[in-house]
């Protein structure tokens, strides 16, 4: 199945969302490449951008995305649904989600998982801050907080 993409506009970069009919392969962030359109998108990424979109206009809280499948652990599919019950506006620590998986120990390879999420936003891995301040972001910090601010989150208590 050819692969196509669809450029996302936002204050802090322009995203790049690529799939195929079979559903939403990856998301670009800013600092990444390709950040140009290919040709047609499919109607999963077309569907997808037009969320993204009205996320960033404060339109949307929740994505409906059909997401490919990719190769990945147990332990990391795991980790990306637990991040998909982290409500808009709220935050889980990495340890909040090693225990909500049943991996208590496991903090440090929930940020691993985290780092390898193949759909930033529309999974919500920025929604994951450390035990004492905000923690990383494959983004950077500044998109990280960016996102948290726009769902209304106050990063000075991180």
């Amino acid at each position: 199945m050819t692969s196509t993409r669809r450029v996302v506009s936002s204050p802090v970069g322009t995203w790049c969302l690529e799939g195929t009919e079979e559903g939403l392969t990856k998301v670009w962030m800013p600092f990444e490449s390709p950040r140009r359109d290919a040709g047609p998108a499919c109607e999963v990424v077309d569907r997808a951008a037009a969320q993204l979109e009205q996320y960033f206009a404060g339109q949307r809280t929740t994505f409906e995305v059909l997401l490919a499948p990719v190769s990945a652990t147990a332990f990391q599919v795991a980790c990306w649904s637990a991040l998909r019950d982290i409500p808009f506006g709220s935050v889980a620590t990495y340890a909040d989600i090693a225990m909500a998986i049943g991996s208590p120990r496991a903090a440090r390879a929930v940020g691993n998982a985290n780092h390898n999420n193949p759909w930033p936003i529309i999974v919500p891995c920025h929604r994951v801050v450390a035990a004492h301040g905000l923690g990383g972001y494959g983004g950077g910090v500044e998109v990280k907080s960016f996102l948290l601010e726009r769902e209304g989150v106050d990063c000075a208590n991180y």
